[in-house]
């Protein structure tokens, strides 16, 4: 995996085989980062990042300017990468280990933008769980956005709060405000 943009661009990570992850692709990422780059100052906004995996999405801010960055994962060897890489980049992320859904009934701090890259096996409940938590708890800023990636095979047009989605290869982001 590379960094797209910003400071860091064309930067590779590598991360350890043994995590148990599936990376955003650089073609989506990109995608995704045009668009949100047309809607935010990245250096003013705050970031969650949700089964952040490798932590992929959350270097893509960092190396962006975005200096509130809070990544979520209950894997502990994800956690340990994270960290690792924020620190050998000086960059300001900070991590949780934490199932995601019991940080999303327990938080109470608010975020401009909130992505979540759940596994794309998850069956459309807990899928709905996300954005149920995320707006029961009134976790995102005026004007903040909810972001999930999943399989093209997964609809999730019907939940409440959906927005539109956007298709990139067999990614799919769907966009909740």
């Amino acid at each position: 995996m590379r960094i797209i943009s910003g400071q860091y661009k064309g930067r590779k990570i590598m991360a350890p085989k043994q995590l148990p992850v599936r990376p955003t692709t650089d073609m989506a990422k990109e995608a995704l980062f045009n668009i949100l780059n047309n809607s935010y100052y990245f250096d003013d906004i705050s970031v969650l990042d949700l089964f952040s995996g490798t932590g992929n999405i959350s270097y893509e801010f960092a190396s962006r300017g975005t200096e509130e960055i809070l990544a979520v994962d209950a894997n502990f060897g994800c956690i340990k990468f994270i960290n690792q890489t924020a620190e050998s980049f000086e960059m300001p992320i900070k991590t949780i280990k934490s199932d995601v859904f019991k940080f999303l009934e327990n938080s109470k701090q608010k975020h401009t933008l909130i992505f979540a890259d759940p596994p794309y096996d998850f069956d459309v409940d807990a899928f709905s769980k996300i954005p149920e938590l995320v707006f029961k708890n009134e976790l995102l800023e005026d004007e903040g956005l909810l972001i999930i990636e999943h399989s093209k095979h997964t609809d999730l047009s019907h939940l409440q709060n959906y927005s539109h989605s956007k298709s990139y290869g067999g990614n799919m982001f769907s966009f909740f405000d």
